[in-house]
């Protein structure tokens, strides 16, 4: 058969990390091992019960069979602009502040395509979600890492950064709470961003989709929230993990009017939105009863304090993470993170995700999710105690 060669955009995308490790995985569990795998981000709980009758009614609707308008339903869009006035007391307009993602991956690509030249640059956590990765190398940009350290609370250090480097940045991406990190950022952080982004003219994305989980009563705070990030960014929220809908593919862009006409612009090329019936699901999650989002926190923070409290009683000093439902994991010196990673799944047969996939800064560590049982979670600890590597 005639191979035909891939476009040069194509070439340039970075190997996708987290198929890389499932491909890993599925070898052990052809063989029959019996596998706790740690290192995903799919949340492992259904979807709650009300949002799945709204999709079940609405698929009935005669008039959700047709495509649905380019730019998404507005009854949606207001429901967004709703949720984000009752969760952040954030006033947002529905039809020119609010972008209907398919799931908050999608508009992580795309704001890159919508904003970068080739040549330009864009400011990235190191380690982060790989995926930032892949719109700014199809934009043919390039990329400058802001380290994310231990002694900084896990935030960018921006006395590091150069004045040259801020000057040539026309994008800054930050994701809190952090993935892989755990950590949260705070009110003061944000103001120090913000006052960057206007003092240098670049486009702040933030990334908020841990947005409702926070532990120990701190809330995760909305970029939004903060007096003139709509001036400077967008905040990208997705239903997947506050409402367990990762299958369902929604998610919003929020903010800067000029980068959502942008991202609507280019999805105007690409899609026709999402199925209304989704849509209308997705509004119903949004303005219903918000009881299962609690739940969920609740169940994420058991999980975590049966993760954390069993490593450190095995004898590895481990940080609690402060939100989202990882756990970022010093390794031991003598094991990189590849090693380290590696050596759990051959020898306790439990996965975690190594460091070094999330950036250069990420090596030393690797992520723990907390989307398994507290009983599968507990075998974990057990199974890592009997390598006897700590104590």
């Amino acid at each position: 058969m005639k191979q035909f060669e891939q476009s040069d955009a194509i070439k340039r995308l970075p190997e996708q990390f987290f198929a890389k490790l499932a491909g890993k995985v599925n070898q052990f569990k052809e063989a029959g091992h019996d596998i706790i795998n740690l290192g995903q981000g799919n949340p492992d709980q259904p979807t709650p019960e009300h949002i799945i009758q709204s999709l079940q009614s609405a698929a009935e609707k005669p008039e959700f069979h047709k495509y649905p308008p380019f730019r998404g339903q507005p009854f949606l869009k207001q429901a967004v602009a709703d949720y984000y006035k009752r969760e952040f007391d954030v006033t947002v307009d529905p039809e020119q502040e609010v972008a209907v993602l398919f799931g908050g991956k999608a508009g992580l690509v795309e704001v890159s395509q919508c904003l970068l030249n080739k040549g330009d640059k864009a400011l990235m956590p190191d380690p982060g979600y790989p995926d930032y990765w892949s719109g700014v190398a199809m934009a043919e940009a390039e990329m400058h890492p802001m380290p994310l350290l231990d002694e900084n609370d896990f935030l960018p250090d921006y006395d590091a950064i150069s004045e040259e480097d801020f000057e040539k940045a026309k994008l800054m991406f930050l994701n809190y709470p952090n993935n892989p990190t755990g950590a949260q950022a705070t009110e003061s952080f944000f103001k120090d961003t913000i006052k960057l982004a206007n003092q240098h003219d670049f486009c702040v994305v933030h990334d908020f989709a841990y947005g409702a989980i926070g532990f120990d009563g701190n809330r995760p705070i909305s970029f939004l929230e903060v007096e003139g990030a709509k001036d400077v960014g967008v905040e990208i929220y997705t239903m997947s993990k506050t409402f367990n809908m990762a299958g369902w593919r929604v998610g919003f862009a929020i903010g800067n009017r000029s980068v959502i006409e942008s991202i609507n612009l280019l999805q105007d090329h690409l899609y026709v939105s999402l199925f209304s019936g989704i849509q209308e699901a997705a509004a119903e999650a949004l303005l219903g009863s918000q009881k299962c989002v609690e739940e969920l926190a609740q169940t994420y923070e058991r999980r975590r304090s049966v993760l954390i409290e069993g490593l450190r009683g095995i004898g590895w000093d481990v940080k609690a993470p402060a939100g989202s439902f990882f756990s970022w994991l010093k390794v031991p010196d003598s094991f990189t993170s590849e090693e380290f990673a590696d050596y759990l799944l051959e020898e306790a047969k439990v996965v975690v995700a190594p460091g070094n996939g999330f950036g250069e800064y990420g090596e030393g560590y690797v992520r723990a999710g907390l989307n398994t049982s507290e009983a599968r979670l507990i075998e974990a600890v057990h199974r890592i105690e009997k390598l006897d590597m700590f104590g």
